[in-house]
């Protein structure tokens, strides 16, 4: 079904919308899509729909987040509503940008306890710009801590900051219950479904707009990979309808246009793909057999070329390196240790995720991934990982730039810190140290506080694991970018040193009950060490060569007095985000499909000493 809009040239698909679930980090767009399912009638009785059923990876059920965009379809009322559910980490920022491009409007999802946090913030401001439509949905009304009036008014109070027009002020607000498909238009209201959303997305939502007498053409907005199918591109049909077997061009960064075979047209029928055999304006369609494309192309008719405007991707922060590893237990664990394999896969992960950027290191030793923090870097090398790839990777940097005038330049970033009341001198201070100034104070008087602070970037690689301690765990922490701004000078970093094994070898309780005195130990009795690993974290700045394989000399003398049983405090394993952390510039993380381990870049005792004496 068509209808005209204002412009007499464009008309609108009004049998499809396409919308994006936006929110933050655990505020419940996933579990609301799961009753969006339900209740749509997608699955059969005899069908069982798992929980989270949008986090198909591994990683994302693990940690129950959402890492990177995906699609789905439910049918409402005859019109087929596309759904992209969007990650919440502003990490992953790159997925939300390609998501709202294929979209007409968003759902503004915001928990009724914690209200707009900054994730909120950061994806909001980006569907603004865009001129998208908005649904205000407050959702976890059932919480005790509740205060759904009180959230609304945050977020009208953060359309204004963000400098809404009047349309967007006005948008339709909705309460729900997304556990338990409960929507509501009214606090009050007694309705047990999720009808007044879906029938607000249906009435407020705008269908696909288009021109019926522009020929076919798609902006790339995703790319996924098949075995069977090879290279897939995702994209809207911006206009015209795609047949199979029609003869396609491709219009790349350079303007070229080369030709295009298409192999198979699917769309999506729930979070099935369904083979089609045409694709109409608003479709999201997914092409097979596409080679030598890349997210942003064009996909046009060669006899009428029309270039869409490309995705535009906030520049990188973060910076790391990715090495081959030197290691003397290299290859014993992984699949893949030679530097031409990790290149490709990192190349292939740079190819779907338009934030990261790979470029080959200048001295030759590594490649330099770019991207948007450590957490999406510590997500990259955890799936490496699992893929049997063996690396190194350095401590992550942060991008400076220069102004015109040579004076250099840092990303910063403004800080939400929300603690207890007791907890604000330390957190205050400590950030105080770290170059950032406080630019929020608010008390609630309910005994927790809320600050907030503009703080380099450099300055939050981590941080978060110390402000967890300081707040004895009870502290949230979260950012957003502000962009560049002037250096704001050095500030002391880590404090300790490393506790550095001597030889190879395998690491014993004897040894390392008599290192405990020293530090934090990284390594248990049986895990194999080697010289320049790092086996613990010394007490004092510098670093300390041990030896953690020493046993006990065993003699046949009796002692006079029964030996005590050796007690080693329990160590939390590493992961690759702690790991991150820990390490200093001189120092790497060995990944390896069974083990995290730390190093020294220079593994030969002599070599470090030397390069000590040369700084």
């Amino acid at each position: 079904m068509e209808q005209k809009t204002t412009d007499s040239s464009l008309v609108k698909n009004e049998s499809i919308r396409n919308i994006a679930i936006i929110a933050h980090v655990d505020h419940g767009k996933t579990t609301l899509v799961d009753s969006m399912f339900k209740q749509s009638g997608m699955f059969g009785n005899h069908e069982e729909l798992t929980d989270r059923v949008m986090d198909s990876g591994d990683l994302e059920r693990e940690r129950g987040i959402t890492i990177s965009a995906k699609n789905c379809e439910v049918i409402w009322k005859g019109v087929r509503i596309n759904i992209l559910d969007t990650p919440g980490h502003a990490d992953f920022g790159g997925e939300v940008e390609r998501a709202l491009s294929m979209v007409d409007g968003v759902v503004l999802l915001v928990d009724a306890a914690e209200g707009p946090l900054p994730q909120t913030r950061f994806v909001l401001q980006k569907a603004l710009s865009m001129n998208h439509e908005i649904i205000i949905l407050i959702n976890k009304i059932d919480r005790q801590d509740s205060r759904a009036e009180e959230v609304y008014n945050e977020v009208l109070e953060l359309l204004i900051d963000l400098g809404a027009d009047d349309d967007h002020l006005e948008c339709p607000v909705i309460y729900s219950n997304g556990r338990d498909g409960i929507a509501k238009f009214a606090m009050d209201d007694d309705t047990m479904t999720l009808a007044p959303l879906m029938d607000t997305i249906i009435e407020h939502m705008p269908g696909p707009t288009y021109d019926p007498a522009a020929p076919f053409h798609l902006l790339v907005s995703d790319l996924d990979y098949s075995d069977y199918l090879g290279r897939m591109a995702i994209g809207k049909v911006h206009g015209g309808t795609l047949y199979m077997r029609d003869k396609l061009i491709c219009i790349g960064v350079d303007g070229v246009p080369r030709p295009l075979k298409v192999s198979k047209i699917q769309v999506y029928r729930g979070v099935k793909l369904e083979v089609v055999d045409q694709a109409e304006p608003g479709d999201i369609v997914i092409l097979s057999g596409v080679d030598n494309i890349t997210i942003g192309d064009t996909i046009c008719t060669p006899e009428a070329p029309i270039v869409l405007p490309r995705i535009d991707v906030d520049d990188p922060t973060v910076s790391m390196r990715f090495t081959p590893s030197n290691s003397p237990f290299v290859g014993k664990e992984g699949k893949y240790v030679q530097g031409s394999r990790i290149l490709e896969r990192l190349e292939r992960e740079a190819l779907s995720n338009v934030a990261l950027r790979i470029d080959k290191a200048s001295d030759g030793d590594g490649f330099i991934v770019n991207g948007r923090g450590e957490f999406q870097m510590a997500i990259i090398i955890e799936t490496m990982r699992r893929e049997g790839f063996e690396f190194c990777v350095g401590r992550p940097q942060v991008i400076f730039k220069h102004d015109k005038n040579g004076k250099k330049l840092e990303p910063i970033e403004n800080l939400i810190v929300d603690i207890e009341e007791e907890f604000s001198s330390i957190v205050t201070d400590t950030l105080l140290q770290k170059k950032g100034l406080m630019t929020n104070y608010i008390n609630h008087h309910t005994g927790r506080i809320q600050i907030e602070f503009s703080i380099p970037s450099r300055a939050l690689i981590g941080y978060r694991d110390q402000f967890l301690t300081d707040t004895k765990g009870t502290g949230i922490i979260n950012s957003y970018s502000l962009g560049y701004e002037h250096y704001r000078g050095d500030f002391p970093t880590r404090k300790t040193g490393s506790l550095v094994a001597d030889r190879q070898g395998t690491a014993v309780a004897y040894g390392i009950f008599g290192l405990e005195a020293r530090g934090k130990m990284f390594v248990v009795p049986g895990d194999p060490v080697y010289e320049g690993m790092i086996v613990g974290e010394h007490n004092r700045e510098n670093d300390l060569d041990v030896n953690p394989t020493r046993a006990k000399q065993l003699s046949n003398m009796r002692a006079s007095g029964k030996d005590n049983n050796i007690m080693l405090t329990p160590i939390t394993p590493l992961t690759p985000e702690a790991a991150l952390t820990i390490i200093r510039d001189d120092e790497l993380v060995e990944i390896t499909p069974k083990s995290i381990r730390l190093r020294k870049r220079s593994l030969q005792k002599l070599q470090r000493k030397i390069e000590r004496n040369n700084r």
